[in-house]
This record gives C-alpha cells, sequence and structure tokens, in this order.
C-alpha cells in the first residue's frame, strides 16, 4: 500500500447544521465559498489549511465529517 505524502492529505466532509440568517454576509461568502446552498447538505472537500480555516470561522454554523 503507497505511502500518503503530505499532498495527499485526505477529505473532509462538511454540513451545515445551522442556519446562516442573522450572520454577517463575510460568513455567508464562505459558506457559499464552500459550495454549500441548505441545511443538512453535505460537500466533501480536500483537507488542506485553507479549507481548514474557512471551516474555523464558520464553525458555529458547519460540523466536520473526517473522512
Amino acid at each position: 500500500m503507497p505511502k500518503k505524502s503530505k499532498k495527499d492529505t485526505g477529505t473532509i466532509k462538511i454540513t451545515q447544521f445551522k442556519s446562516a440568517i442573522g450572520y454577517t454576509k463575510r460568513q455567508k461568502l464562505t459558506i457559499e465559498a464552500l459550495g454549500i446552498r441548505r441545511l443538512g447538505q453535505v460537500k466533501e472537500h480536500k483537507d488542506t489549511p485553507e479549507i481548514r480555516g474557512m471551516v474555523r470561522k464558520i464553525s458555529h454554523l458547519v460540523r466536520i465529517i473526517e473522512g
């Protein structure tokens, strides 16, 4: 089985569990940039520091499912 390199870090699944109504436009744009359109939707992204940073900014609105 091949070893994982630093570039092959895997993926994370992100789901929105709380509405963005009442939050700042910047937080709404972050959710949109992640490709999430509705509550309960799950999107899969590469596990990169950039994606982790975006998720950290809206951690009160989304959940991470490692995978």
